[in-house]
């Protein structure tokens, strides 16, 4: 009789609270993890944290000695320079070229000026009677008016090659400022090299499993440390037959092994497209072999309200046990 009472109990107990609840003990902490690595090569001078240290965003942590990548700025600063005068130069060959065309073609309206009065001279002396002039005079005008036709022309011809010298200063130009932007480029990337011997926080969090020690020579993304991130929550696996009732934005509580005694609320963030199985290294393969059914776990990320959860020894990895108000 007293089981039979304790069986109805349960049952009622189960339909009035239970069932309106999804609970799991098979949850962890979870936060994200940055892998820290250099970004070039070289010898670790300096460590600038503790291990297990707390960090900011911006904060220095690690030093490369920096000797040959400055070195190798100087030398593109260097070829900087060199680069800003001959762009100098070549854009002042340009002005001078364009100053010769001027000359050229004021040399043409000259021989154009000495050539009309040649033209007038020489119509002149065609109308007056031969015997009015003396045979020299008339070769004279003759030979002007020749000679001014050909001042013309060559005046002519210094106009054209002017503007091919300037067509050639212009080449020079724009080969002097490409090779300016090369050297430009070439300094910005010796700085950018330069300022990755010293390694920085990215974000806020604890430095944790160092691999590296001052004097060791590190190559470019070599895992020197971690960096776990501030921000936790928590990764509850639920059944698949518990995710019917569940949506985002449902209250949670939390319980984590390592803080006994406290409960901690959240909600329901999201759901992982996708069992824990799929994503596993080696995935089942139902269709192969004796099928048994097996109910799947579906990871649900369970965020923590506020950030009183701080306060606590909390890192990813621990066991929590969640509960989820479905209604």
């Amino acid at each position: 009789m007293i089981a039979a009472l304790a069986v109805v109990a349960g049952g009622v107990e189960w339909w009035l609270v239970a069932r309106n609840y999804a609970t799991t003990s098979d949850g962890q902490i979870a936060g994200y993890v940055t892998q820290i690595a250099p970004q070039v090569p070289g010898r670790v001078t300096a460590l600038l944290f503790a291990d297990n240290q707390h960090v900011v965003a911006g904060q220095k942590l690690l030093e490369i000695d920096p000797s040959d990548y400055r070195a190798k700025l100087d030398q593109a600063l260097a070829q900087e320079t060199s680069a800003k005068a001959e762009v100098t130069q070549a854009r002042a060959e340009l002005l001078a070229r364009r100053a010769d065309l001027d000359q050229a073609r004021a040399n043409v309206r000259v021989a154009q000026a000495n050539l009309t009065q040649a033209q007038q001279d020489y119509a002149r002396f065609r109308h007056i009677n031969p015997a009015a002039v003396t045979e020299q005079q008339r070769d004279r005008v003759d030979a002007t008016f020749r000679s001014a036709t050909a001042r013309l022309a060559s005046a002519r011809q210094g106009v054209e090659s002017a503007k091919a010298q300037i067509a050639v200063a212009k080449g020079q130009v724009a080969s002097a400022e490409a090779g300016l932007k090369e050297a430009t480029a070439r300094t910005e990337h010796a700085r950018l090299q330069l300022s990755y011997t010293t390694i920085v926080a990215p974000v806020a969090g604890t430095v944790t499993h160092r691999t590296v020690d001052v004097g060791d020579v590190v190559q470019a993304g070599q895992p020197l440390f971690a960096l776990v991130q501030d921000e936790l929550w928590v990764k509850a696996n639920f059944k698949e037959t518990a995710l019917a009732g569940m949506r985002p934005g449902q209250p949670a509580t939390i319980t984590v092994d390592a803080v006994p005694g406290v409960t901690f609320h959240g909600r329901v963030d999201s759901f992982q497209a996708g069992t824990g199985s799929v994503f596993s290294a080696l995935p089942a393969e139902n269709a192969t072999g004796n099928w048994v059914k097996v109910v799947q776990r579906v990871p649900v990320k369970l965020v923590f309200d506020g950030t009183d959860y701080r306060k606590y020894r909390m890192v990813p990895g621990m066991s929590v046990e969640a509960s989820v108000k479905l209604r």
